[in-house]
């Protein structure tokens, strides 16, 4: 194996090892933060609801009904909380070890690869052994902004040309952002809350400058 394509599968395994620890971490926030964010949403709805009447909807209730039922499926994960924070830590240490030996390698005599490749093989082998592999819901979503947006990726962007559609952005969540954009849309104007032939009047006039 030359040095280009090591570099590449050097690179390869950190992302994964490294979004991998970032996920574990993700599913560790949403466990521990998340009940108690619902907890204080609840208690100050609840709250508001005896000054002002509008708040005592069916609506609201069902809201919290489902932020209970949320609340409950985080629960789920409680006993292993620390678990997930623990591999999360591991995997860091390893990703810090594969940037080290990213450097390494880029400076290191041909002589040396060999000893890179088992260095390699070794640090994959742990990632595999640590890593968990049911995460809670949506802690992909987490994991891409805490991966992408919170970590000096610089050195791994050298081999992977992250782009921002394609990698830094979950596609999941694109599709669901697309898909309730077009049910809003659709829901104001089959409701007639903004008659669609006074949305096209607007458009004209600020976008279409008539004279």
């Amino acid at each position: 194996m030359n040095r280009d394509n090591l570099l590449k599968l050097i690179a390869e395994t950190a992302y994964n090892v490294g979004f991998g620890a970032k996920k574990h971490l993700a599913t560790f926030d949403i466990v521990v933060k998340v009940p108690g964010l619902i907890r204080l949403f609840s208690i100050t709805v609840g709250i508001y609801s005896l000054a002002f009447n509008g708040l005592s909807s069916r609506f609201l209730s069902a809201s919290l009904i489902i932020l209970g039922i949320i609340s409950l499926y985080i629960s789920f994960y409680d006993s292993q909380k620390d678990k997930y924070e623990e591999v999360g830590v591991s995997l860091i240490q390893l990703f810090n070890e594969l940037k080290k030996l990213y450097f390494h390698v880029k400076e290191a005599d041909d002589d040396a690869l060999p000893e890179s490749i088992e260095k390699l093989t070794q640090i994959e082998s742990e990632y595999y052994q640590l890593s968990i592999s049911k995460q809670i819901l949506f802690s992909d979503w987490y994991t891409h902004y805490k991966f992408f947006w919170q970590y000096q990726i610089d050195w791994l962007d050298e081999q992977k040309h992250f782009r921002l559609f394609r990698d830094k952005i979950p596609l999941s969540f694109l599709m669901m952002v697309l898909f309730l954009s077009i049910a809003l849309a659709g829901w104001i104007f089959t409701s007639g809350a903004i008659p669609l032939e006074q949305v096209i009047l607007r458009l004209r006039s600020e976008f279409f400058f008539e004279k």
